[in-house]
């Protein structure tokens, strides 16, 4: 059946796009009318030119998707699959409901190759890059067990909570690097625009003797406006040698195992990584994932290869008969408390809940805890500033105000 593209509006007058299915252009036209939609552009993707198609479906297949869409589209699939809406109609609704167009045509082709007899989870691994490997394992297990509309909704609680977490952290690390940027450019435009103006007026006053810091604010403005190139070219350089280094797997590794060690923020993201691990874990192991294909999918969750080693070491030795607590205990990366209840869960067998309650525990720190550093780190960096512009300010004015004694 032809796969039509529409842009059209609303009866509120908004702008909408999406597709459908239909026999041909005038029924898809009839179609979108009667629900309210009045086409501007509609054309069947089959009769594009054979080399915009592939381009099309290339572009679908390494473009991602924002947390907050897959969420909305997984939740509106679990919906029709838990009212019995057989899955492709249920395919259908969704993609014709989808904003994003990238998503919106991604599951009208999963719903095709469902409805020529693909199982799901298939279809979906056909775009990885808008599918996890979390998304399509789950929906395997879900196909196999009956309970994909179960599946679908623990998938979108897992996440809005992982958008929820990432959001939280970012936010927080937003205003302190504004505050570094605005200290960066007042300290360009002083060095670059107000200094060397001072400079000719001191040149005038050959008898002003200048205090030694007065003399290291002139001599830092010279190079900054003289040699601002260099700095420019070695900035760059180290940022570009940076971040080389650190996409090499030794680089990342030894860059990871520093990151839990930071001053402040090394804890923090301890916590993060534990949060996503027992969250994941939980998520994949209430969705029937085994435990093994569970630990290798969480493994590259953490985004840390220090704790993706530890979960590398337990999965071996789960292989070999041991317990998942007992390596994690090992590898010493995970907190106690992680531990102990990992070890209760085991023994009586309600490991999923146990790793739930851990990711909600770690969820409420990481909070905590970055409302903490976020407290700690203003006044901080409110007085870094202050105290820069002040020094160049104290180096400025202290000579202005001989020269104004000398000329009483």
């Amino acid at each position: 059946m032809p796969v039509f593209e529409y842009k059209g509006l609303t009866k509120d007058g908004k702008n909408t796009r999406g597709v459908l299915d239909s026999d041909n252009l005038r029924t898809a036209r009839v179609k979108l009318k009667k629900d309210g939609i009045y086409v501007v552009d509609i054309k069947d993707k089959k009769r594009s030119a054979d080399g915009s198609v592939r381009k099309s479906k290339q572009s679908l297949t390494t473009k991602s998707i924002p947390v907050q869409d897959m969420a909305l589209m997984t939740r509106q699939l679990a919906t029709l699959v838990k009212a019995n809406i057989p899955l492709v109609d249920a395919l259908t609704a969704v993609a014709e409901q989808v904003e994003n167009p990238t998503l919106s045509n991604a599951l009208a082709d999963i719903k095709n190759m469902v409805n020529e007899g693909s199982p799901f989870h298939k279809a979906l691994a056909k775009y990885p890059s808008i599918f996890s490997n979390i998304y399509i394992s789950m929906s395997e297990a879900g196909e196999m067990s009956g309970t994909l509309d179960t599946i679908l909704i623990n998938l979108a609680e897992f996440s809005e909570a992982a958008n929820d977490l990432r959001v939280r952290v970012q936010s927080a690390m937003t205003y302190p690097i504004l505050m570094l940027l605005g200290t960066f450019a007042m300290m360009a435009y002083l060095m670059t625009s107000v200094v060397p103006k001072i400079v000719t007026v001191f040149e005038d006053n050959p008898q002003i003797q200048l205090p030694w810091y007065t003399v290291a604010v002139i001599d830092a403005s010279n190079l900054a406006v003289n040699y601002w190139w260099i700095f420019l070219i070695v900035g760059t350089l180290s940022v570009f040698l940076f971040l080389s280094w650190k996409k090499t797997p030794a680089g990342k590794r030894k860059w990871d195992s520093f990151s839990l060690k930071l001053p402040l923020f090394g804890d923090m993201n301890r916590m993060v990584a534990v949060a996503r691990f027992t969250r994941t874990l939980a998520t994949l192991l209430n969705g029937g994932v085994p435990m093994l294909n569970a630990l290798q999918i969480v493994r590259n969750v953490v985004n840390n290869d220090i704790i993706a080693s530890a979960i590398d070491n337990a999965r071996s030795n789960i292989s070999e008969g041991e317990t998942i607590s007992g390596p994690l205990r090992k590898s010493g990366q995970f907190p106690p408390i992680v531990i102990h209840m990992v070890n209760i869960g085991e023994k009586t067998g309600d490991l999923e809940n146990m790793l739930v309650q851990v990711s909600n525990a770690y969820d409420f720190q990481v909070k905590n805890k970055v409302d903490s550093l976020t407290s700690i780190m203003n006044p901080i960096l409110i007085m870094i500033m202050g105290g820069v512009i002040g020094a160049i300010a104290l180096a400025i004015m202290v000579p202005m105000f001989e020269m104004t004694n000398i000329a009483q």
